[in-house]
């Protein structure tokens, strides 16, 4: 009885709420068809627990998990607190538009999640096993960030932090920045268009990657990739690219600073500084090495070792 009691079981259901301050453990557990406007949650965690329906307006939540297993949540102009941390896991069908998400390790096995026009400056494993998200000009800054997740579709990221999008699947990328050590490990189906991405590294381990109208800065990046393919690319100080990744088909055009060991496919860039193929590491004729110096002199193909 002391347990009911202190969760207070009659929660709130088809009322609009405007400016309470509410505080204490599960403050409005199991709440449904509610509107919240300018609204503080102070201390007391999962305030929003089990909850569905809920729209929230100008609201500020200041405590530990906040919207765990709920369903059908919309959320403008919103603030979560550092001390918010771990505050939508479980989740469905939720909507976050135009807020501020500082608490780090949110989202974590949700789906249905859109986040636009939002930033989370304490992005650290945040977006963990989640499936069908929606990011739109979007600022995170944090390691691990979308680790294990599916069916993510992103225009307009700029993410500060290593290690993003491990063990990812099914990912669209667009117009983005990505600053990011080990980005794209151990991914399958990564498309990216007109973005920078910047780190060491990249995308080892992984199956179908696609980069189109992309700048890459990465050391030891594009490495144990099976088909990879890359359409009007730069390369920027990107050094012992393409170690035993197979089936590439590459256009770069800007000039490569070395290429280490490529397992098969062709190769296209305006030069290569240091071509490296060992003998005993690589079989050269697998790889298809293509140079244009400049539009007045033909192309020259390399299938033997340099």
């Amino acid at each position: 009885m002391a347990e009911m009691e202190r969760f207070n079981p009659k929660s709130r259901k088809n009322e609009e709420i405007h400016q309470e301050s509410l505080s204490g453990e599960r403050a409005l557990y199991r709440g449904a068809n509610l509107k919240i406007y300018d609204t503080v949650f102070h201390d007391g965690e999962s305030p929003l627990k089990e909850s569905r329906d809920i729209e929230l307006y100008g609201t500020e939540f200041q405590w530990k998990y906040p919207l765990w297993y709920s369903k059908n949540i919309y959320v403008k102009d919103c603030v979560w607190q550092p001390m918010a941390r771990s505050g939508v896991w479980y989740t469905e069908h939720m909507t976050v538009d135009d807020s501020m998400i500082w608490g780090p390790k949110n989202f974590r096995r949700c789906s249905d999640i859109t986040i636009s026009n939002t930033s989370l400056p304490d992005a650290a494993e945040t977006l963990w096993s989640c499936s069908n998200i929606r990011l739109e000009h979007v600022t995170a800054k944090g390691d691990y960030f979308g680790m294990n997740s599916s069916d993510i579709y992103i225009d307009g990221l700029d993410l500060y932090g290593n290690y993003a999008f491990d063990g990812g699947r099914n990912i669209e990328i667009h117009n983005s920045k990505l600053l990011t050590k080990d980005c794209f490990w151990n991914c399958e189906n990564v498309t990216v268009y007109d973005s920078y991405i910047s780190g060491e590294y990249l995308a080892w381990n992984t199956r179908n990657l696609t980069l189109i109208n992309c700048t890459i800065e990465s050391d030891q990046g594009l490495c144990y990739i099976d088909h990879l393919k890359m359409v009007n690319c730069r390369l920027v100080n990107t050094r012992l690219a393409f170690e035993y990744s197979t089936d590439i088909d590459a256009d770069i055009r800007n000039r490569i600073d070395s290429v280490l060991n490529p397992g098969s496919g062709k190769i296209t860039a305006r030069t290569i500084a240091n071509l490296i193929f060992e003998s005993d590491n690589c079989d050269a004729s697998k790889t298809c090495i293509t140079i244009k110096n400049d539009k007045d002199k033909p192309a020259c193909c390399i299938t033997a070792a340099v």
